[in-house]
């Protein structure tokens, strides 16, 4: 029997997505402050009344649901899933307020794709969107990337045992220090500090590039927030083929790879253990998965000579590639180059890459590297069960920060992320093929959105279908929260309707 949720849980539900309302409302006041600096006053104004927005609705369900209660684990999912739903649409007031988006659906993907790290955009005339909005659009990425309730929790939450049932529901399993909140508070001082370096180090390359000086760090810190946040977003249409500059691509390899990486791993780097970044079976794993696709890859531009030339190879491909595999999405190539130039085969190893994505408890979406290392671990295990007498098989090891056994409960749990998101590239598949796309541009513009990627080959654009973008913003919110929210949800609502 399915027991229908009672209004103690909708308060403790409402108590807690206010909270984290007030924690978004607050990060709009970065944009109202810049637009002031940068004398939009217009642009500014439309931040301010989206900043009031959300601090009404916040203190509203705060006021209403007020309650000294902690969560529970699905209350917790429930939150986070309310919240990101919640971030898109009080996250899209200031951009549609702008006035270059098509429709408030637009707007909503834009910020979707903007929370999740995706990256793929609807925004019209870009070039011409103003520095308050356009810092807005790659401000979205970096909370998003960190993750929405990790700004309630560094701001609003303190010491509950309900903090760990919202990091988690953002598909954070694994605590960096004992404390959850300083973990929290860690991974912001992290990401804050490559920030400053990122910003400088692409300012920088943009001056001696030849960008007047206040907008190369401008540039530079838009390019870091959603490049570290794997993200893909830039203040220009043409992305990164916008600058033609091959130092200033070498610089956002080194931050998208970064970005890839799980913040442990970050924090044991910090602490000194760089050993770990050469035994951890993530960053072994993504080395060959990267190798492997380019290898793909490679070949199949060299069938079709599509760059002749290495170093061409090296900014067009292995660019591509890396951005693809991180779950970054920035771009040198245009996106119906994929199509028309790239030929099959390196088009299906770009795919791949970007279905297993990069680092878990990073910015990176996917299916994620740690799970394919342990999925190839227990199928390298079963086969020496098979081949092997029982007394000479030893239970299998590998080292992720730590020495842990191969257990089948790990090798299932994998597996059963993994399908999921299979059937998610599918579906996705299946609905742009009905909207009357080929099948492989289908495949990997599903992909793209379901990994959270923001590589495009065409389809994403403002004339296509409303369900093709809503199939998109479900995917992209799916595939971010890694499923158990989201199945959380669904749960929660089928109880609110047939619970008894």
């Amino acid at each position: 029997m399915i027991l229908k949720p009672q209004l103690e849980d909708l308060k403790i539900i409402g108590f807690y997505l206010g909270k984290i309302i007030l924690g978004l409302a607050f990060t709009m006041l970065l944009p109202f402050f810049a637009g002031i600096f940068f004398k939009e006053i217009n642009p500014a104004l439309d931040f301010f009344v989206g900043a009031e927005i959300a601090v009404l609705a916040g203190f509203f369900l705060i006021k209403i649901c007020r309650t000294e209660k902690d969560l529970n684990w699905m209350q917790g999912m429930i939150v986070v899933s309310l919240s990101w739903m919640a971030a898109m649409i009080l996250s899209a007031v200031p951009l549609y307020l702008s006035g270059h988006f098509k429709s408030f659906l637009d707007t909503c993907f834009e910020t979707m794709s903007g929370l999740t790290t995706t990256g793929l955009t609807l925004v019209q005339d870009l070039d011409h969107l103003s520095l308050t909005h356009n810092l807005w659009r790659h401000l979205v990425p970096f909370i998003g990337g960190q993750g929405i309730a990790i700004v309630a929790l560094s701001l609003f939450v303190k010491g509950t045992s309900g903090a760990l049932k919202l990091y988690i529901g953002e598909a954070r399993e694994e605590k960096i220090l004992p404390n959850i909140i300083h973990t929290a508070r860690f991974i912001w001082l992290i990401s804050i500090v490559y920030l400053i370096l990122g910003t400088l180090a692409l300012g920088i390359t943009g001056i001696l590039n030849g960008i007047k000086p206040l907008s190369a760090f401008y540039h530079g810190a838009c390019i870091f927030m959603a490049g570290f946040d794997t993200a893909g977003f830039a203040p220009q249409s043409q992305n990164i083929l916008y600058y033609h500059s091959a130092p200033f691509e070498i610089v956002i390899m080194f931050i998208m790879l970064f970005g890839s990486l799980n913040f442990n791993l970050h924090y044991q780097l910090w602490n000194g253990n760089r050993k770990e970044i050469f035994k951890n079976i993530e960053t072994r794993t993504l080395f060959i998965s990267i190798m492997l696709t380019f290898l793909i890859m490679g070949v199949g531009l060299n069938q079709l000579n599509v760059y002749p030339k290495a170093l061409l190879l090296f900014r067009k491909g292995f660019f591509q590639l890396l951005s693809g595999h991180t779950t970054t999405g920035y771009m040198t190539v245009y996106a119906r180059q994929f199509i028309t130039e790239w030929g099959n085969l390196a088009l299906l190893a770009m795919i791949c890459a970007m279905a297993i994505g990069a680092c878990a408890c990073s910015t990176a979406g996917g299916i994620k590297i740690l799970r394919a290392g342990i999925i190839f671990k227990a199928f390298k295990e079963d086969i020496k069960r098979i081949i092997m007498p029982d007394k000479a098989i030893v239970i299998e090891k590998f080292h992720h920060i730590k020495d842990i056994f191969l257990t089948d409960k790990l090798a299932r749990g994998a597996l059963i992320i993994t399908a999921a998101y299979i059937i998610l590239y599918g579906l996705g598949t299946l609905v742009g093929v009905f909207c009357g796309y080929p099948f492989l541009e289908a495949l990997f513009e599903s992909t793209s959105a379901a990994a959270n990627v923001g590589f495009s080959c065409g389809i994403t654009s403002v004339v296509m279908p409303p369900v093709l973008k809503l199939t998109y913003i479900i995917q992209m919110w799916a595939g971010r929260l890694e499923f158990m929210s989201v199945f959380a949800i669904i749960g929660f609502l089928t109880a609110v309707f047939k619970g008894k």
